[in-house]
């Protein structure tokens, strides 16, 4: 049986430390993991790792079908435990350069939710659900 878990998400990076800089200005803390070659974030629940896409696709055995310039076809999602933490957190990625999607609004299922791409433009969206339930280290558990 395969476990069910994501341990740590890697994005390829084509400037590493313009994207480090980034995660950085949103006060993200770096683990002790890190290194020239990389970057490790600490989250809530899993690891979010930044490593050049030269050297992902390589390792991968692939070759590269994006470009900085164009949106890769995955989002990422930071969930809040309150319907206005949608809107300061938006705000506070505007205010350390992030390029805002769509802006803070209701959505049809009841909760509240925006998008925003980082400097690569990797799709981040944040949303509040009022049915959400976080651990004590703020990892969603349910929604």
């Amino acid at each position: 049986m395969i476990p069910q878990r994501v341990s740590l998400l890697t994005v390829g990076a084509f400037d590493l430390p313009v994207l480090r800089a980034f995660y950085k200005s949103l006060g993200w803390e770096e683990t002790e993991f890190s290194s020239d070659q990389y970057a490790v974030f600490k989250t809530a629940g899993v690891l979010l790792s930044l490593f050049p896409i030269a050297e992902l696709a390589k390792d991968a055995g692939i070759e590269l079908a994006h470009s900085p310039e164009t949106y890769r076809p995955v989002s990422f999602a930071i969930n809040v435990e309150e319907s206005a933490q949608v809107d300061t957190t938006i705000e506070e990625v505007r205010k350390v350069g992030g390029k805002i999607l769509r802006e803070p609004s209701d959505a049809f299922w009841g909760g509240r939710t925006a998008y925003f791409a980082d400097p690569e433009n990797n799709l981040w969206e944040v949303a509040w659900n009022p049915s959400s339930v976080f651990d004590e280290r703020g990892a969603m558990i349910s929604f």
